[in-house]
């Protein structure tokens, strides 16, 4: 009885374990995802669950054509964020390097990484996923905004603040011009800008 009661004890500390580092690294643990219906919320949904998307630029060595990189992001702390993305990049890095050039860009989120859509497939319509496109601006280091940017970014992404000084790592933000989402069958879902930074807030949870 002994064995068998240990071995309860077990695996409760080891199921603990593995939640405790899936919410360090993230990944909710559940998440009250919200109604198809309403645009404005599942986009901020989207936004702010996601840690890291794909951040496209215009190459100019590349003769103009789109270059998509994983970038790392943030809008802000939990429960706050302001549906604005935010990154830390150098231009070692392709990305930053074309937005100073041109700062035509778009980012682009899905649900897949969040770990609600099952075992759907990425591209299917239900499996929500939104692009932000605009320009790739750097935040000018001196503002109230960069503060805002660095503990939103520094406190998604720990490791950033070790990253080597002489990189030159900056704030960015995407300064937002047009959104595109789907979350549901029947194609995109008309979304103003002033639509998407107004959602109301408190229809659903926001879970780091």
């Amino acid at each position: 009885m002994e064995v068998k009661a240990w071995s309860r004890v077990l695996c409760s500390i080891l199921f603990l374990v593995a939640g405790f580092r899936l919410s360090e690294q993230a990944r909710p643990l559940s998440v009250s995802k919200p109604d198809p219906d309403d645009a404005a919320a599942t986009a901020r949904w989207l936004v702010s669950q996601n840690s890291w998307g794909v951040l496209n630029t215009i190459s100019g060595d590349l003769g103009g054509a789109p270059f998509g990189n994983v970038a790392s992001f943030s809008d802000g702390l939990p429960n706050e964020g302001r549906g604005i993305p935010y990154f830390y990049l150098t231009t070692l890095d392709p990305t930053a390097k074309n937005a100073l050039k041109d700062e035509r860009a778009s980012f682009t989120a899905s649900e897949y990484p969040i770990g609600t859509c099952g075992k759907k497939d990425p591209m299917n319509p239900s499996c929500a996923k939104i692009t932000l496109t605009g320009k790739l601006k750097p935040v000018d280091p001196k503002s109230e905004e960069a503060e805002y940017a660095k503990t939103a970014l520094f406190s998604k992404h720990p490791e950033m603040k070790d990253w080597p000084k002489g990189h030159n790592f900056q704030l960015y933000k995407l300064d937002i011009k047009d959104i595109f989402l789907i979350d549901w069958f029947g194609g995109p879902k008309p979304l103003t800008l002033e639509q998407y930074l107004h959602a109301k807030m408190n229809k659903f949870n926001f879970i780091r």
